[in-house]
């Protein structure tokens, strides 16, 4: 697989282009950093604060009902305060983790919520919340989410994810083995381990159960490199994002060492089979799309994760 850095600049630029949820803010962002992006992740970082909600969630866009997804954001403005040192980023930053750690709705055990409205667990939330913890110090509490998580959504028959848990009902809400959904697990954790200033006990099992969901994952690719939107089930569309988001988790595994260096071979192989998806205006293509992510289209969240697995591979775009 070639690095093609012009097919990444009409990524980017397209990704740029997109309305974007406090999710998919934090996403493109992280890709700019993965980038060496600076200061155009700054920019990032400054509409998240700007649209703060009072309660401490990032990047809220009115009418958001999810209550993890602005922590995304978290890391570009964790990243702002380095840079800029400016005091309104870590207010910001501090009402971000205050809303996480004390007064987002949660589970008896702690285990966070996805959404205002409904007691749920979602596999999304990982991605969302346990690389920020990490990369301030909470490694503690970062493994407590993924722990909570696991418990709830990991089929251990399968080695995948579900995609949603209904707490209050004590069931899976939705049990299909969503793609994107066990991409944000093993994308998480692959964030985490990088992010975390140390490592404390119980890290090491973080990666061997990345290794496990991945495994678990290349186990239905198809021949054209890609997986099914719902991984178990074959009649589900052919989607590209889990392909990129497993492409970033294992090239970055691979260079930080929890994965054999094997893996990255496979990461390259995985990114160049979602990147003839790509078409001409720089739009990732077949991926579960937004706004609903019920079947194929767009999404933000594609784009990124281009970007996060190109840069992961070794790519860097000059865009300050």
């Amino acid at each position: 697989m070639g690095l093609d850095g012009t097919s990444a600049h009409r990524v980017l630029t397209a990704l740029l282009a997109m309305q974007r949820q406090s999710w998919e803010q934090g996403v493109a962002g992280h890709a700019l950093l993965d980038l060496g992006c600076a200061d155009t992740a700054l920019l990032l970082a400054d509409a998240a604060v700007t649209r703060q909600h009072p309660d401490g969630r990032l990047g809220d866009v009115g009418g958001e009902d999810g209550a993890v997804n602005g922590a995304a954001c978290g890391e570009l403005v964790r990243h702002a305060a380095r840079l800029d040192g400016d005091p309104r980023w870590t207010v910001a930053l501090d009402r971000q983790l205050d809303w996480l750690v004390s007064r987002a709705p949660r589970a008896a055990d702690g285990t966070l919520f996805h959404l205002l409205s409904h007691r749920q667990v979602w596999a999304d939330t990982v991605y969302m919340v346990v690389p920020l913890l990490a990369a301030c110090g909470r490694a503690d509490l970062a493994v407590e989410q993924l722990t909570g998580h696991r418990r709830r959504l990991w089929d251990p028959g399968t080695g995948l994810y579900a995609a949603r848990w209904d707490e209050g009902l004590g069931r899976l809400e939705q049990p299909q083995k969503w793609a994107t959904g066990n991409g944000w697990v093993v994308a998480g954790i692959a964030r985490a381990l990088r992010l975390a200033p140390d490592r404390p006990a119980g890290w090491g099992e973080l990666a061997g159960h990345a290794r496990e969901v991945i495994d678990a994952c290349l186990a239905y690719r198809g021949e054209d490199g890609l997986f099914g939107d719902v991984l178990d089930d074959p009649r589900s569309f052919r989607e590209a994002n889990v392909a990129q988001m497993l492409a970033y988790a294992t090239l970055t595994g691979a260079a930080d060492g929890w994965l054999p260096p094997a893996y990255a071979r496979l990461g390259r192989e995985l990114f160049g089979a979602a990147a003839r998806r790509v078409d001409g205006r720089g739009l990732v293509t077949g991926v579960s799309g937004a706004p609903h992510f019920t079947g194929p289209g767009t999404s933000a969240e594609a784009q990124a994760f281009h970007l996060l697995a190109y840069a992961a591979a070794g790519g860097r775009l000059d865009v300050r």
